[in-house]
Protein backbone atom coordinates (compact mmCIF):
# COMPACT_ATOMS: atom_id res chain seq x y z
CA UNK A 1 0.00 0.00 0.00
CA UNK A 2 1.54 3.03 -1.05
CA UNK A 3 1.60 5.73 1.64
CA UNK A 4 -0.11 8.84 1.24
CA UNK A 5 2.64 11.01 0.47
CA UNK A 6 3.58 8.72 -2.58
CA UNK A 7 0.46 8.96 -3.48
CA UNK A 8 0.37 12.94 -3.26
CA UNK A 9 3.63 12.81 -6.18
CA UNK A 10 2.10 10.48 -8.14
CA UNK A 11 -1.19 12.48 -8.45
CA UNK A 12 0.97 15.17 -9.46
CA UNK A 13 2.81 13.42 -11.75
CA UNK A 14 0.11 11.56 -13.86
CA UNK A 15 -2.82 13.30 -13.21
CA UNK A 16 -2.13 17.16 -14.19
CA UNK A 17 -2.84 18.16 -17.34
CA UNK A 18 -3.09 14.37 -17.88
CA UNK A 19 -5.38 13.03 -21.03
CA UNK A 20 -8.40 10.48 -21.29
CA UNK A 21 -6.24 8.52 -22.24
CA UNK A 22 -3.25 8.79 -20.03
CA UNK A 23 -5.96 8.85 -16.84
CA UNK A 24 -7.38 5.21 -18.32
CA UNK A 25 -4.25 3.48 -19.01
CA UNK A 26 -3.38 4.54 -14.72
CA UNK A 27 -6.36 3.17 -14.40
CA UNK A 28 -6.37 0.29 -16.32
CA UNK A 29 -2.72 -0.39 -14.88
CA UNK A 30 -3.76 0.21 -10.92
CA UNK A 31 -1.47 3.72 -10.67
CA UNK A 32 -4.57 5.39 -9.93
CA UNK A 33 -7.94 4.75 -9.15
CA UNK A 34 -10.76 7.00 -10.19
CA UNK A 35 -11.72 7.85 -6.40
CA UNK A 36 -8.28 9.27 -6.28
CA UNK A 37 -8.71 11.35 -9.09
CA UNK A 38 -11.94 12.89 -8.38
CA UNK A 39 -10.02 13.49 -4.76
CA UNK A 40 -7.17 15.32 -6.83
CA UNK A 41 -9.84 17.38 -8.64
CA UNK A 42 -11.85 18.47 -5.74
CA UNK A 43 -9.11 19.52 -3.74
CA UNK A 44 -7.54 21.54 -6.49
CA UNK A 45 -11.50 22.86 -6.44
CA UNK A 46 -11.32 24.10 -2.63
CA UNK A 47 -7.98 25.87 -3.10
CA UNK A 48 -8.29 27.48 -6.35
CA UNK A 49 -11.99 27.99 -6.99
CA UNK A 50 -13.49 30.52 -4.01
CA UNK A 51 -9.79 30.52 -2.22
CA UNK A 52 -6.49 31.43 -3.33
CA UNK A 53 -7.14 33.10 -6.99
CA UNK A 54 -10.68 32.82 -6.44
CA UNK A 55 -11.81 31.58 -10.06
CA UNK A 56 -15.22 31.31 -8.71
CA UNK A 57 -15.87 28.80 -11.76
CA UNK A 58 -18.01 26.60 -10.11
CA UNK A 59 -21.92 27.18 -8.89
CA UNK A 60 -22.29 23.63 -7.81
CA UNK A 61 -20.06 20.45 -6.33
CA UNK A 62 -21.48 17.21 -6.49
CA UNK A 63 -21.42 16.03 -3.10
CA UNK A 64 -21.76 12.09 -4.45
CA UNK A 65 -18.89 12.28 -6.55
CA UNK A 66 -16.51 10.39 -4.56
CA UNK A 67 -18.64 7.63 -4.00
CA UNK A 68 -19.70 7.90 -7.81
CA UNK A 69 -16.53 6.66 -8.64
CA UNK A 70 -15.79 4.31 -5.89
CA UNK A 71 -18.52 2.46 -7.37
CA UNK A 72 -16.91 2.72 -11.16
CA UNK A 73 -13.75 1.69 -9.08
CA UNK A 74 -15.35 -1.59 -8.12
CA UNK A 75 -17.15 -2.08 -11.57
CA UNK A 76 -14.06 -2.06 -13.37
CA UNK A 77 -12.44 -4.63 -10.57
CA UNK A 78 -15.82 -6.89 -11.16
CA UNK A 79 -16.68 -6.79 -14.46
CA UNK A 80 -13.87 -4.58 -16.56
CA UNK A 81 -13.89 -1.15 -17.94
CA UNK A 82 -17.06 0.56 -19.84
CA UNK A 83 -14.91 2.20 -22.45
CA UNK A 84 -12.53 5.50 -22.81
CA UNK A 85 -14.75 7.44 -20.22
CA UNK A 86 -14.83 5.18 -17.27
CA UNK A 87 -14.10 7.01 -14.11
CA UNK A 88 -13.55 10.00 -15.47
CA UNK A 89 -14.06 13.28 -14.07
CA UNK A 90 -15.97 16.00 -15.58
CA UNK A 91 -17.57 19.39 -15.32
CA UNK A 92 -20.88 20.26 -17.30
CA UNK A 93 -22.14 23.96 -17.41
CA UNK A 94 -24.77 24.95 -15.56
CA UNK A 95 -27.81 24.35 -18.44
CA UNK A 96 -27.17 20.60 -18.88
CA UNK A 97 -29.93 18.73 -17.16
CA UNK A 98 -29.32 16.35 -14.15
CA UNK A 99 -31.71 14.44 -12.38
CA UNK A 100 -29.65 14.40 -9.01
CA UNK A 101 -28.46 18.13 -8.80
CA UNK A 102 -29.44 21.43 -9.60
CA UNK A 103 -29.85 22.97 -13.14
CA UNK A 104 -30.21 26.73 -13.42
CA UNK A 105 -28.24 28.82 -16.08
CA UNK A 106 -27.04 29.74 -12.94
CA UNK A 107 -29.86 32.14 -12.56
CA UNK A 108 -31.54 33.14 -9.43
CA UNK A 109 -34.74 32.53 -10.95
CA UNK A 110 -34.29 29.11 -10.97
CA UNK A 111 -32.24 28.35 -8.05
CA UNK A 112 -32.45 24.43 -6.56
CA UNK A 113 -34.26 23.82 -9.77
CA UNK A 114 -33.97 19.83 -10.12
CA UNK A 115 -35.20 18.63 -13.57
CA UNK A 116 -36.69 15.37 -13.96
CA UNK A 117 -34.29 13.67 -15.89
CA UNK A 118 -30.69 14.02 -17.42
CA UNK A 119 -30.39 15.74 -20.84
CA UNK A 120 -29.41 13.53 -23.60
CA UNK A 121 -25.82 14.16 -23.29
CA UNK A 122 -25.64 14.05 -19.85
CA UNK A 123 -27.12 10.75 -19.90
CA UNK A 124 -24.99 9.10 -22.83
CA UNK A 125 -21.88 10.58 -20.36
CA UNK A 126 -23.04 8.64 -16.97
CA UNK A 127 -23.80 5.30 -19.33
CA UNK A 128 -20.20 5.48 -20.35
CA UNK A 129 -19.18 5.68 -16.67
CA UNK A 130 -17.86 9.54 -16.06
CA UNK A 131 -18.20 11.30 -12.93
CA UNK A 132 -19.89 14.42 -12.85
CA UNK A 133 -17.72 16.42 -10.20
CA UNK A 134 -20.05 19.83 -10.17
CA UNK A 135 -21.60 22.41 -12.41
CA UNK A 136 -19.71 25.39 -13.88
CA UNK A 137 -20.66 29.21 -13.72
CA UNK A 138 -22.29 30.94 -17.11
CA UNK A 139 -23.41 33.48 -18.54
CA UNK A 140 -26.75 34.05 -17.15
CA UNK A 141 -29.22 32.01 -19.72
CA UNK A 142 -25.83 32.08 -21.98
CA UNK A 143 -27.13 35.56 -22.81
CA UNK A 144 -23.23 36.89 -22.61
CA UNK A 145 -19.38 36.48 -22.87
CA UNK A 146 -17.98 37.26 -19.74
CA UNK A 147 -19.62 34.98 -17.49
CA UNK A 148 -21.21 36.55 -15.01
CA UNK A 149 -24.26 35.77 -13.25
CA UNK A 150 -27.15 36.42 -10.46
CA UNK A 151 -26.27 32.93 -8.84
CA UNK A 152 -22.67 32.54 -9.65
CA UNK A 153 -21.27 36.03 -10.09
CA UNK A 154 -17.90 36.66 -12.17
CA UNK A 155 -15.64 33.78 -13.26
CA UNK A 156 -12.28 35.28 -13.67
CA UNK A 157 -9.89 34.05 -16.38
CA UNK A 158 -6.79 31.49 -14.62
CA UNK A 159 -4.30 33.14 -17.22
CA UNK A 160 -4.70 36.71 -15.83
CA UNK A 161 -7.25 36.90 -13.05
CA UNK A 162 -8.17 40.88 -13.86
CA UNK A 163 -9.42 39.64 -17.65
CA UNK A 164 -12.38 37.47 -17.97
CA UNK A 165 -12.81 33.91 -19.37
CA UNK A 166 -14.90 34.15 -22.34
CA UNK A 167 -18.55 33.13 -22.60
CA UNK A 168 -20.59 31.85 -22.26
CA UNK A 169 -19.21 28.76 -21.01
CA UNK A 170 -16.59 30.52 -19.50
CA UNK A 171 -16.54 28.23 -16.28
CA UNK A 172 -16.00 25.71 -18.23
CA UNK A 173 -13.09 26.84 -19.71
CA UNK A 174 -11.35 28.66 -16.70
CA UNK A 175 -11.98 25.19 -14.50
CA UNK A 176 -10.51 22.89 -17.40
CA UNK A 177 -7.76 25.50 -17.97
CA UNK A 178 -7.34 25.08 -14.25
CA UNK A 179 -7.26 21.46 -14.20
CA UNK A 180 -10.66 20.85 -12.10
CA UNK A 181 -11.64 18.23 -14.23
CA UNK A 182 -10.34 16.42 -17.08
CA UNK A 183 -12.85 17.94 -19.91
CA UNK A 184 -16.40 19.65 -19.77
CA UNK A 185 -18.93 20.63 -21.88
CA UNK A 186 -20.57 23.61 -22.93
CA UNK A 187 -23.15 25.04 -25.13
CA UNK A 188 -22.54 27.18 -28.23
CA UNK A 189 -25.48 29.83 -29.54
CA UNK A 190 -23.33 32.26 -30.93
CA UNK A 191 -19.55 31.93 -29.90
CA UNK A 192 -20.09 30.10 -26.12
CA UNK A 193 -18.03 27.55 -26.37
CA UNK A 194 -15.35 28.66 -28.84
CA UNK A 195 -14.76 31.96 -26.95
CA UNK A 196 -14.13 30.37 -23.74
CA UNK A 197 -11.94 27.82 -25.53
CA UNK A 198 -9.40 30.55 -26.94
CA UNK A 199 -9.69 32.41 -24.00
CA UNK A 200 -8.72 29.34 -22.07
CA UNK A 201 -6.07 28.07 -24.18
CA UNK A 202 -8.23 24.66 -24.91
CA UNK A 203 -9.91 23.23 -27.71
CA UNK A 204 -13.34 23.40 -28.03
CA UNK A 205 -16.00 21.81 -31.10
CA UNK A 206 -19.05 23.16 -32.25
CA UNK A 207 -20.66 20.46 -34.09
CA UNK A 208 -22.99 20.62 -37.08
CA UNK A 209 -26.69 21.09 -36.79
CA UNK A 210 -28.03 17.80 -35.57
CA UNK A 211 -25.44 16.21 -34.84
CA UNK A 212 -25.33 16.10 -31.29
CA UNK A 213 -29.13 16.30 -29.43
CA UNK A 214 -29.90 19.71 -27.54
CA UNK A 215 -32.66 18.35 -25.50
CA UNK A 216 -31.83 19.26 -21.61
CA UNK A 217 -29.89 22.12 -22.00
CA UNK A 218 -31.39 25.33 -20.85
CA UNK A 219 -32.21 26.35 -24.26
CA UNK A 220 -31.92 29.80 -26.45
CA UNK A 221 -32.44 29.06 -29.67
CA UNK A 222 -33.89 26.39 -31.70
CA UNK A 223 -31.97 26.16 -34.45
CA UNK A 224 -28.80 27.27 -33.55
CA UNK A 225 -27.82 26.08 -30.35
CA UNK A 226 -25.13 23.00 -30.02
CA UNK A 227 -23.77 21.12 -27.29
CA UNK A 228 -20.63 19.92 -27.19
CA UNK A 229 -16.83 19.49 -25.29
CA UNK A 230 -14.33 21.19 -24.06
CA UNK A 231 -11.16 20.23 -22.90
CA UNK A 232 -6.93 20.06 -22.98
CA UNK A 233 -6.32 17.86 -26.05
CA UNK A 234 -7.96 17.66 -29.61
CA UNK A 235 -7.44 13.61 -28.82
CA UNK A 236 -9.79 14.19 -25.78
CA UNK A 237 -12.57 16.23 -28.30
CA UNK A 238 -12.21 13.06 -30.90
CA UNK A 239 -13.37 10.27 -28.02
CA UNK A 240 -15.70 12.48 -26.28
CA UNK A 241 -17.60 13.18 -29.87
CA UNK A 242 -17.49 9.18 -30.14
CA UNK A 243 -19.93 9.46 -27.31
CA UNK A 244 -22.09 12.04 -28.10
CA UNK A 245 -22.08 12.28 -31.90
CA UNK A 246 -24.86 10.71 -34.30
CA UNK A 247 -27.37 9.39 -32.20
CA UNK A 248 -30.79 9.88 -32.40
CA UNK A 249 -32.46 11.60 -30.12
CA UNK A 250 -36.76 11.64 -30.25
CA UNK A 251 -37.25 15.02 -27.67
CA UNK A 252 -34.59 16.92 -30.60
CA UNK A 253 -35.97 16.26 -34.01
CA UNK A 254 -32.82 17.57 -35.46
CA UNK A 255 -30.55 14.48 -34.48
CA UNK A 256 -32.19 12.47 -37.25
CA UNK A 257 -30.23 14.77 -39.57
CA UNK A 258 -27.19 13.22 -37.92
CA UNK A 259 -27.52 9.56 -37.56
CA UNK A 260 -25.59 8.38 -40.42
CA UNK A 261 -22.91 11.49 -40.47
CA UNK A 262 -20.55 10.88 -38.09
CA UNK A 263 -17.32 7.90 -38.67
CA UNK A 264 -17.20 4.89 -36.91
CA UNK A 265 -14.46 6.75 -34.80
CA UNK A 266 -13.23 10.52 -34.35
CA UNK A 267 -9.82 9.60 -33.41
CA UNK A 268 -9.14 7.51 -36.76
CA UNK A 269 -8.61 11.16 -37.91
CA UNK A 270 -5.77 11.81 -35.28
CA UNK A 271 -2.85 11.95 -38.04
CA UNK A 272 0.47 13.71 -37.18
CA UNK A 273 0.77 14.34 -40.93
CA UNK A 274 -2.80 15.52 -41.94
CA UNK A 275 -1.86 19.04 -42.49
CA UNK A 276 -0.06 17.53 -45.45
CA UNK A 277 -1.20 18.96 -48.98
CA UNK A 278 -4.10 20.69 -46.71
CA UNK A 279 -5.42 23.67 -48.29
CA UNK A 280 -6.78 26.63 -45.49
CA UNK A 281 -8.57 29.73 -46.77
CA UNK A 282 -7.38 32.94 -44.47
CA UNK A 283 -10.24 34.54 -44.16
CA UNK A 284 -8.45 38.12 -43.50
CA UNK A 285 -12.20 39.84 -43.18
CA UNK A 286 -12.32 38.71 -39.75
CA UNK A 287 -8.41 40.16 -38.58
CA UNK A 288 -9.50 42.82 -36.55
CA UNK A 289 -8.21 46.76 -37.38
CA UNK A 290 -7.10 48.24 -34.28
CA UNK A 291 -4.47 48.56 -31.48
CA UNK A 292 -6.57 46.17 -28.79
CA UNK A 293 -6.51 43.38 -31.63
CA UNK A 294 -2.79 43.74 -32.86
CA UNK A 295 -1.55 40.94 -30.39
CA UNK A 296 -4.43 38.44 -31.40
CA UNK A 297 -3.02 38.73 -35.03
CA UNK A 298 0.18 38.67 -34.38
CA UNK A 299 -0.05 35.16 -33.02
CA UNK A 300 -2.80 33.92 -35.48
CA UNK A 301 0.09 35.45 -38.29
CA UNK A 302 2.29 33.06 -36.48
CA UNK A 303 0.09 30.51 -37.04
CA UNK A 304 -0.33 30.61 -40.38
CA UNK A 305 3.34 30.33 -40.63
CA UNK A 306 3.17 26.94 -38.44
CA UNK A 307 0.60 25.59 -40.52
CA UNK A 308 2.62 26.34 -43.91
CA UNK A 309 5.83 24.32 -42.46
CA UNK A 310 4.13 21.43 -42.11
CA UNK A 311 2.44 21.00 -45.57
CA UNK A 312 -0.65 23.42 -45.62
CA UNK A 313 -1.29 25.30 -48.34
CA UNK A 314 -2.90 28.68 -47.28
CA UNK A 315 -4.25 31.36 -49.26
CA UNK A 316 -6.45 34.07 -48.76
CA UNK A 317 -10.40 33.86 -49.37
CA UNK A 318 -13.19 36.31 -49.21
CA UNK A 319 -17.16 35.48 -48.25
CA UNK A 320 -18.60 38.45 -50.26
CA UNK A 321 -21.91 37.90 -47.27
CA UNK A 322 -20.20 37.25 -44.31
CA UNK A 323 -22.12 40.90 -43.22
CA UNK A 324 -25.33 38.68 -43.15
CA UNK A 325 -23.76 36.12 -40.16
CA UNK A 326 -22.96 39.03 -38.32
CA UNK A 327 -26.24 40.70 -38.87
CA UNK A 328 -28.71 37.68 -38.31
CA UNK A 329 -30.58 37.43 -34.85
CA UNK A 330 -32.91 34.57 -35.35
CA UNK A 331 -32.84 33.34 -31.97
CA UNK A 332 -34.51 36.17 -30.86
CA UNK A 333 -37.27 35.04 -32.40
CA UNK A 334 -37.21 31.49 -30.11
CA UNK A 335 -35.99 32.18 -26.85
CA UNK A 336 -39.13 32.83 -25.79
CA UNK A 337 -40.69 29.42 -27.31
CA UNK A 338 -37.31 27.90 -26.47
CA UNK A 339 -37.31 28.39 -22.64
CA UNK A 340 -40.82 28.48 -21.92
CA UNK A 341 -40.85 24.92 -23.18
CA UNK A 342 -37.91 24.10 -21.02
CA UNK A 343 -39.80 25.36 -18.08
CA UNK A 344 -42.93 23.22 -18.47
CA UNK A 345 -41.06 19.77 -18.52
CA UNK A 346 -39.92 20.36 -15.72
CA UNK A 347 -42.97 19.81 -14.26
CA UNK A 348 -45.00 21.19 -11.32
CA UNK A 349 -42.59 22.28 -9.16
CA UNK A 350 -41.08 24.27 -11.50
CA UNK A 351 -39.92 28.26 -10.08
CA UNK A 352 -40.96 29.84 -13.30
CA UNK A 353 -43.87 29.40 -15.57
CA UNK A 354 -42.87 31.86 -18.83
CA UNK A 355 -40.33 34.33 -19.85
CA UNK A 356 -42.39 37.13 -18.80
CA UNK A 357 -41.99 35.44 -14.70
CA UNK A 358 -38.07 35.65 -15.56
CA UNK A 359 -38.45 39.53 -16.20
CA UNK A 360 -40.70 40.55 -13.44
CA UNK A 361 -38.74 38.67 -10.94
CA UNK A 362 -35.83 41.22 -11.35
CA UNK A 363 -33.63 38.70 -9.95
CA UNK A 364 -31.48 38.38 -13.43
CA UNK A 365 -28.03 40.82 -13.55
CA UNK A 366 -28.87 43.98 -15.15
CA UNK A 367 -26.83 42.85 -18.53
CA UNK A 368 -29.24 40.50 -19.97
CA UNK A 369 -31.88 42.28 -18.94
CA UNK A 370 -32.20 44.08 -22.18
CA UNK A 371 -32.11 40.81 -24.34
CA UNK A 372 -34.84 39.13 -22.29
CA UNK A 373 -36.95 41.85 -22.40
CA UNK A 374 -36.51 42.58 -26.09
CA UNK A 375 -37.81 38.69 -26.87
CA UNK A 376 -40.77 38.95 -25.14
CA UNK A 377 -43.51 38.60 -27.64
CA UNK A 378 -41.69 37.59 -30.41
CA UNK A 379 -43.14 34.70 -32.62
CA UNK A 380 -41.89 32.03 -34.43
CA UNK A 381 -44.92 32.79 -37.27
CA UNK A 382 -43.37 36.07 -37.58
CA UNK A 383 -42.96 36.81 -41.85
CA UNK A 384 -39.55 38.21 -41.08
CA UNK A 385 -38.25 35.13 -39.33
CA UNK A 386 -39.65 32.75 -41.36
CA UNK A 387 -37.85 35.05 -44.67
CA UNK A 388 -34.56 34.95 -42.11
CA UNK A 389 -34.18 30.87 -41.91
CA UNK A 390 -34.28 30.92 -45.92
CA UNK A 391 -31.64 33.60 -45.88
CA UNK A 392 -29.58 31.80 -43.28
CA UNK A 393 -29.66 28.56 -45.69
CA UNK A 394 -28.75 30.81 -48.68
CA UNK A 395 -25.65 32.15 -46.54
CA UNK A 396 -25.02 28.41 -45.84
CA UNK A 397 -24.73 27.37 -49.16
CA UNK A 398 -23.08 30.19 -50.24
CA UNK A 399 -19.92 29.55 -48.23
CA UNK A 400 -19.70 25.69 -49.18
CA UNK A 401 -19.90 26.96 -52.79
CA UNK A 402 -16.88 29.75 -51.90
CA UNK A 403 -14.96 26.99 -50.57
CA UNK A 404 -15.52 24.35 -53.09
CA UNK A 405 -14.65 27.29 -55.54
CA UNK A 406 -10.80 27.79 -53.86
CA UNK A 407 -10.95 23.99 -53.26
CA UNK A 408 -10.14 24.54 -49.34
CA UNK A 409 -10.75 21.90 -46.52
CA UNK A 410 -11.67 24.96 -44.12
CA UNK A 411 -11.42 28.36 -43.38
CA UNK A 412 -9.23 29.79 -40.73
CA UNK A 413 -9.83 33.11 -38.44
CA UNK A 414 -9.37 34.00 -35.26
CA UNK A 415 -11.43 32.57 -32.71
CA UNK A 416 -12.05 36.38 -31.31
CA UNK A 417 -10.64 39.00 -32.47
CA UNK A 418 -8.88 40.38 -29.61
CA UNK A 419 -7.15 38.27 -26.24
CA UNK A 420 -9.44 38.03 -22.95
CA UNK A 421 -10.41 41.52 -22.46
CA UNK A 422 -10.38 43.28 -18.78
CA UNK A 423 -13.12 42.12 -16.69
CA UNK A 424 -16.29 44.87 -17.37
CA UNK A 425 -15.60 44.53 -21.34
CA UNK A 426 -17.13 42.52 -23.62
CA UNK A 427 -15.71 43.91 -27.30
CA UNK A 428 -19.17 41.91 -28.66
CA UNK A 429 -17.61 43.73 -31.73
CA UNK A 430 -14.76 41.56 -32.04
CA UNK A 431 -16.48 38.25 -31.71
CA UNK A 432 -15.89 36.24 -35.21
CA UNK A 433 -18.32 33.14 -33.65
CA UNK A 434 -21.32 33.95 -36.47
CA UNK A 435 -19.92 32.34 -39.41
CA UNK A 436 -20.15 28.73 -37.96
CA UNK A 437 -22.96 30.02 -35.42
CA UNK A 438 -25.15 31.13 -38.13
CA UNK A 439 -24.50 28.85 -41.02
CA UNK A 440 -24.28 25.59 -38.83
CA UNK A 441 -21.52 24.61 -39.69
CA UNK A 442 -18.78 23.22 -37.71
CA UNK A 443 -16.14 24.79 -36.09
CA UNK A 444 -13.36 24.12 -33.61
CA UNK A 445 -10.79 26.28 -31.82
CA UNK A 446 -7.42 25.43 -31.32
CA UNK A 447 -4.67 27.02 -28.89
CA UNK A 448 -2.72 29.16 -31.33
CA UNK A 449 0.04 30.62 -28.63
CA UNK A 450 0.00 33.69 -25.94
CA UNK A 451 0.25 37.17 -26.36
CA UNK A 452 3.44 39.14 -24.99
CA UNK A 453 1.38 39.45 -21.73
CA UNK A 454 1.13 35.65 -21.60
CA UNK A 455 -2.59 35.72 -22.67
CA UNK A 456 -4.11 33.05 -24.66
CA UNK A 457 -5.06 33.44 -28.43
CA UNK A 458 -7.72 30.76 -30.39
CA UNK A 459 -7.71 29.86 -33.94
CA UNK A 460 -10.43 28.95 -35.39
CA UNK A 461 -11.22 26.54 -38.74
CA UNK A 462 -14.80 26.04 -40.04
CA UNK A 463 -15.29 23.29 -42.42
CA UNK A 464 -18.11 22.09 -44.74
CA UNK A 465 -21.52 20.17 -42.91
CA UNK A 466 -20.53 16.98 -41.03
CA UNK A 467 -17.09 16.95 -41.66
CA UNK A 468 -15.78 17.21 -38.37
CA UNK A 469 -13.35 14.76 -39.05
CA UNK A 470 -11.67 16.84 -41.15
CA UNK A 471 -11.10 19.53 -38.51
CA UNK A 472 -10.11 17.23 -36.04
CA UNK A 473 -7.79 15.79 -38.77
CA UNK A 474 -6.21 19.38 -39.38
CA UNK A 475 -6.37 20.86 -35.42
CA UNK A 476 -4.40 17.60 -34.80
CA UNK A 477 -2.06 17.90 -36.61
CA UNK A 478 -1.50 21.35 -35.88
CA UNK A 479 -1.73 20.57 -32.03
CA UNK A 480 1.14 18.16 -32.28
CA UNK A 481 3.59 20.19 -34.35
CA UNK A 482 3.60 23.04 -31.84
CA UNK A 483 1.95 22.00 -28.60
CA UNK A 484 0.78 25.26 -27.68
CA UNK A 485 -1.19 24.64 -24.74
CA UNK A 486 0.41 25.68 -21.28
CA UNK A 487 -1.12 25.98 -18.00
CA UNK A 488 -1.86 28.52 -15.99
CA UNK A 489 0.54 27.87 -13.27
CA UNK A 490 1.53 31.29 -12.20
CA UNK A 491 -1.91 31.83 -10.76
CA UNK A 492 -3.20 28.10 -10.77
CA UNK A 493 0.03 26.17 -9.69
Amino acid sequence: MKKEQDLLQLSEFSILEASIQDLQIAMEQGLVSSEELVKFYLDRIERYDKKGPALNALVYVNPEAIETARALDQERMEKGSRGPLHGIPIILKDNYDTYDMPTTASSKTLEGSIPLRDAFLTARLREAGVVILGKSNLHEFAYGISSMSSLGGQTFNPYGLNHHPGGSSGGTGAAIAANFAVFGMGSDTGCSIRNPSSYNSLVGLRSSYGLTSRAGIIPISITQDVGGPMAKTVTDIAIVMDRLAGFEDPRDPSTKLGVDKRPDTYTAFLKRDGLKGARIGILRACFGESNETEPANRVIEQSIQELEGEGANCLDIELSQLHEAKEGDLPKYEFQTAIERYLMELGEDRPVSTLQEIVDSGLCIPGIMEALTSALGKSMEDPDYKAGLEKRLKFRESVEQAMDDSDIDAILYPTFQSPPPLIGQERWAYNNGALSAYSGLPAIAVPAGFTEDGLPVGMELCARMYQEPKLIELAYAYEQATHHRKPPVKNVP
